[in-house]
């Protein structure tokens, strides 16, 4: 099977065995926007910018679409669609994240979200659980709890089953595409953040705060070929962006599970100040939006048409 027709066939993962969809809205629970030709190891995942809120789901939340939607990464898929020109796919979560988030281990979860016990193998005590940010969220990033009451641990089963492990089955698949045909892949996570301060020194001599634009992570270097992170920073601050790495975002679990540089496994995670292109108020994209696009078109162009080339190529036992 060629690379293209691989790529058609990461979609048709089956559901967890189900014949039915988790939800009726999500009959179609994630989409692959696939260039007319992929010519670069590139691959693009945007696993929060999901805007299909089921009705079951609202029904049984204590909280309004608008709040809601605050932890969503609105219009990130749109923000970084130079995937499809630069010759590369995009794979976007439809379902939203207070939903499922994509970005945790499979099962990442909070017993105290449920009514009955959850299976031993759950992951009950990261970091992220007891943040209510587990694959099943507790709360939306303001502290807000989503829920009016508990949920059946078969509920957050059937999600994951259904859901979370399809999306991560296509991800696999393209970026084992992507290595297996040009030699190495690079995934670009892409992911928005609440407009955030930090103290720049060296923009100001009296360290005011600077807005922070870009956040690369790249888990502190061992995610992605700090050649590539460089470059990257580089050109988006020849725009006069002001670009932070790993702080405060280093990257989550697709970062950390997919990024494997010594088997020519790359992942860097982008987050754009959402100040940068959107009404944080409104969600609506503003009048920067298409510059913003743009910016990371050409940046992200360059990084392509490097790339592998500008890396170490992996030795044969780590690619195996």
């Amino acid at each position: 099977m060629d690379f293209e027709r691989q790529q058609d066939a990461a979609v048709a993962v089956p559901r967890g065995g189900r014949d039915e969809p988790v939800e009726p809205e999500l009959a179609t629970p994630f989409d692959l926007v696939l260039p007319r030709q992929i010519v670069c190891p590139l691959v693009f995942s945007s696993p929060h910018s999901g805007d299909v809120y089921p009705a079951r789901f609202m029904e049984s939340t204590r909280l309004d679409a608008v709040s809601l939607r605050r932890s969503e990464d609105a219009h990130v898929h749109l923000l970084f669609g130079c995937a499809k020109a630069i010759g590369a796919p995009m794979l976007r979560a439809r379902f939203p994240r207070a939903y499922l988030d994509l970005n945790r281990e499979p099962y990442e979860l909070d017993p105290r979200m449920f009514e009955d016990a959850l299976p031993d193998f759950a992951n009950t005590r990261s970091l992220r659980v007891a943040a209510g940010l587990g694959t099943i969220p507790r709360v939306v990033a303001d502290a807000h709890e989503i829920y009016a009451g508990k949920l059946e641990a078969a509920e957050a089963l059937r999600r994951i089953e259904g859901l979370y492990k399809p999306y991560h089955a296509a991800l696999e698949a393209l970026i084992a595409g992507a290595r297996r045909r040009f030699g190495a892949a690079l995934l670009i996570d892409c992911h928005s953040m609440p407009s955030i301060l930090a103290r720049d020194p060296a923009r100001d001599a009296r360290a005011e705060k600077s807005r922070v634009d870009f956040v690369l992570g790249d888990r502190f270097g061992a995610s992605c070929d700090a050649r590539i992170v460089d470059a990257l920073e580089s050109r988006l601050r020849g725009f006069g962006y002001n670009v932070h790495r790993n702080r405060p975002y280093a990257g989550g679990f697709i970062t950390e599970h997919y990024g494997r540089p010594g088997a020519g496994r790359h992942a860097l995670q982008i987050e754009v100040g959402r100040g940068l292109y959107m009404n944080e108020a409104t969600l609506a994209p503003n009048e920067r939006f298409e510059t913003v696009a743009g910016h990371l078109g050409l940046a992200l162009a360059e990084i392509a048409q490097g790339f592998p080339n500008s890396v170490a190529a992996p030795t044969r036992a780590a690619a195996e």
